[in-house]
């Protein structure tokens, strides 16, 4: 299950249990919604309560960066989790977007907040 909130062209998504493709769709609408009304879009993804993905999530999800790439210029991811972070690594791979892990949400905020230019995580 997924809980949204958007304003000011930032996304906060937070992930509770199973992360599906209907999951996967929500966050996809509302990435389009913020990118009519706001430009770039900044994503917060919360991932702390995530349990398991679904296999076709996970399929989707390629295609989704892939739709999106243009749209999203930074994505903070928040877990505690090695393969997650490790995941969310490979996928920088094939999405334009600077993608960042953090353990902590402060951080996190601070991290979507500053200008593509000042630092990295």
């Amino acid at each position: 299950m997924i809980t949204l909130q958007e304003q000011s062209g930032l996304i906060e998504a937070s992930v509770f249990g199973e992360w599906t493709v209907a999951d996967l769709h929500a966050l996809e609408e509302a990435v389009d919604h913020a990118e009519r009304f706001s430009g770039t879009v900044r994503i917060l993804l919360d991932l702390r309560q995530m349990l398991t993905s679904t296999l076709d999530a996970a399929w989707e999800e390629v295609g989704f960066l892939s739709r999106h790439a243009p749209l999203v210029d930074r994505i903070a991811v928040i877990t505690d989790s090695e393969w997650l972070t490790w995941i969310a690594w490979l996928e920088r791979l094939f999405f334009d977007a600077e993608i960042a892990v953090f353990r902590d949400e402060t951080e996190a905020r601070i991290w979507l907040a500053a200008s593509p230019s000042e630092g990295e995580a």
